[in-house]
């Protein structure tokens, strides 16, 4: 190893790096992600300095009625495609599978697409993950489906949330329809719960935000922005905090429900992404505030 790769390894972020040297030391970033993704995100906001303070808005969970989640499955060879959007419907999926005792074997005649970094996941439980998409969304998904000749009046199946006591974002209808624009046929089965939390689990929480203390709320759902805003009483709550988006489309929805966005990122295939992101606003705006102070 040459002296100057032994000078540029040195210099990454590593667990050995003083936290004081490390962009978001000393913030606080509030984490309204699901805790089955918070440890994820929250792991990456500490590598990045940042102190994540943790207040799921959402929680995801089993099904109560497995009615027509049995039915697809029953069935599922009749399928061509599964297309998964989240890796909750990916656990979910495959452990009612277990439950019932159905091979995984079924699935050999089936493509099997999801997202960014849930592909680990679906190749962990599948053995075969047949699409990627270049963009990590489902418009990712259809714009890649679309170049397939072959796509149309194929049947694809999409298990999706169950949205309970919030309103559903429009992520999933929104797949649908311009899946079905292509001519495919499909089906979207309830394979998971999605539902809000109760705010008052959140006094302590709730009381640093009021206080100023938090300096990011990070948002990386829709279901995650429509909960929090029944949680607080106005935006004067939350006005001094930046809010942070993982990738665009959380971030158009969270903008069309008032919200003032100024972080997105632009990696949005892994939670990673999201915290360089974060480190990546404060880290320019300390470059600005000293290139003022060098002028004044």
């Amino acid at each position: 190893m040459s002296d100057k790769q032994m000078h540029t390894q040195s210099r990454e972020i590593n667990l050995l790096t003083p936290s004081n040297k490390l962009p978001l030391y000393g913030k606080r970033i509030l984490v309204t992600a699901p805790r089955n993704y918070a440890y994820r995100l929250s792991e990456q906001i500490i590598k990045q300095g940042g102190l994540p303070i943790l207040m799921p808005t959402i929680e995801t969970c089993y099904l109560s009625n497995y009615t027509k989640l049995d039915t697809a499955l029953e069935r599922i060879g009749e399928f061509d495609w599964i297309i998964f959007t989240s890796r909750n419907g990916i656990t979910a999926f495959f452990h009612r599978m277990d439950d019932l005792d159905i091979p995984v074997s079924v699935l050999k005649n089936c493509h099997l697409s999801a997202l960014g970094k849930d592909a680990e996941s679906l190749l962990s439980f599948s053995g075969k993950v047949d699409l990627i998409p270049r963009e990590s969304s489902p418009g990712g998904i259809v714009a890649e489906l679309a170049k397939l000749p072959e796509i149309y009046q194929k049947k694809v199946l999409i298990p999706a949330p169950e949205v309970v006591g919030l309103p559903e974002p429009d992520v999933v209808p929104n797949l649908i329809t311009d899946l079905q624009k292509l001519g495919i046929e499909v089906t979207r089965v309830p394979t998971y719960i999605t539902q809000g939390l109760d705010k008052n689990i959140y006094s302590i929480e709730l009381n640093l935000m009021h206080q100023g203390m938090i300096d990011v709320i990070a948002f990386s759902s829709t279901a995650e922005v429509e909960s929090f805003l029944t949680m607080v009483n106005s935006q004067s709550d939350y006005e001094g905090c930046i809010i942070g988006c993982f990738g665009p489309y959380t971030t158009a929805n969270a903008q069309q429900l008032g919200m003032n966005v100024s972080i997105v990122s632009r990696d949005y295939s892994s939670f990673q992404g999201f915290a360089e992101a974060i480190a990546e606003f404060f880290t320019l705006s300390s470059s600005s505030d000293s290139a003022l102070g060098d002028v004044g």
